[in-house]
């Protein structure tokens, strides 16, 4: 792992923010088992519930454990987001991921306390937009994530990057075992973002009938579409359906609102990422990073076997 990361890890993962579904109990659950704990501010309705969350997230999480992330949006739908970042200043998250904006409103609060900035990037216009605001580092969202989701090849994307970035390179999108945690690292990622992997956990917010969709669903189950949030994002064809929306003539596009009002529309509405695939039952965030980290162990130790020197 690159040197300008600070903290230890069992595996080089963090559980990503996911909306809705990135609660407390998920973080601490992540950062006991080893790994970074993710949840996005506007999950909670109120600044008051933010500040309840921090407060149990900072009470639980201990010097040892991986580190908890705060994920900002900083586009300028969020009228929130000077009271976000007094929360921030309060609690001081290790680490501070923004997105869908740029991260230069977050930057002289983080560094105040000693935090690292993180910025999710879906491109490579906003990856060099965002090195150069002075970042840590990168959440390079490729092609395959859940939720907002980006299309480049996550092999390109960081190849690409690294041509001018050295801070940590985080990798997202489709990667739901060890093997593809081994993959990216062997690329010339940091650490991998891992979302839905975590959707289906037993301390995740996400619905048991969301739980179990994942865990029915493929990727054959899914469809990237901006008419949910106006962003292009990955959704379970199955819950548009439950709505009331064909998944092939979903018309135009439609803005939410990321000021923490949760319209209940999408409430039902449901993302994934191309890794669903691996998921075949609900489990506990540590037997989820168990399975990961012997998965990944298992695929380094084929690496360095296949790439060993023939004996003489």
């Amino acid at each position: 792992m690159s040197s300008v990361f600070p903290h230890a890890l069992r595996l080089p993962v963090i559980a990503a923010p996911m909306f809705l579904v990135s609660g407390p109990d998920l973080v601490i659950a992540a950062c006991k088992a080893g790994i970074g704990g993710a949840f996005p501010t506007p999950n909670c309705r109120t600044i008051e519930d933010l500040d309840r969350w921090m407060d149990q997230i900072t009470s639980a999480v201990s010097p040892g454990d991986g580190p908890w992330i705060a994920n900002l949006i900083t586009h300028s739908t969020n009228a929130r987001l000077p009271e976000d970042l007094a929360m921030v200043a309060r609690y001081k998250p290790p680490i501070v991921i923004t997105a869908l904006g740029s991260p230069k409103p977050v930057m002289e609060t983080v560094k105040a306390y000693g935090g690292q900035v993180f910025a999710d990037v879906v491109n490579m216009r906003l990856a060099r937009k965002a090195a150069e605001a002075g970042v840590d580092g990168l959440a390079c969202i490729s092609a395959g994530a859940g939720g907002h989701t980006g299309h480049l090849s996550p092999f390109a994307f960081v190849s690409a990057v690294r041509e001018f970035f050295d801070g940590t390179l985080v990798i997202g999108g489709g990667v739901a075992d060890g093997a593809g945690v081994a993959g990216a690292i062997a690329a010339g990622a940091d650490m991998v973002y891992m979302g839905t992997r975590f959707l289906a956990t037993r301390e995740s917010l996400a619905q048991d009938a969301y739980k179990q969709m994942v865990v029915d669903c493929d990727a054959d189950d899914l469809i990237v579409s901006p008419a949910v949030t106006g962003t292009d994002a990955s959704w379970l064809k199955p819950s548009l359906r439950a709505a009331g929306l064909d998944p092939d003539a979903l018309g135009g596009a439609v803005q939410r609102d990321y000021s923490g009002g949760q319209n209940k529309r999408w409430k039902d509405i449901w993302a994934a990422g191309q890794g669903l695939g691996r998921i075949d039952a609900v489990e506990s965030t540590a037997e989820v990073v168990a399975r990961l980290e012997r998965e990944y162990r298992t695929a380094a130790n084929r690496f360095n076997s296949l790439t060993a020197p023939a004996a003489a």
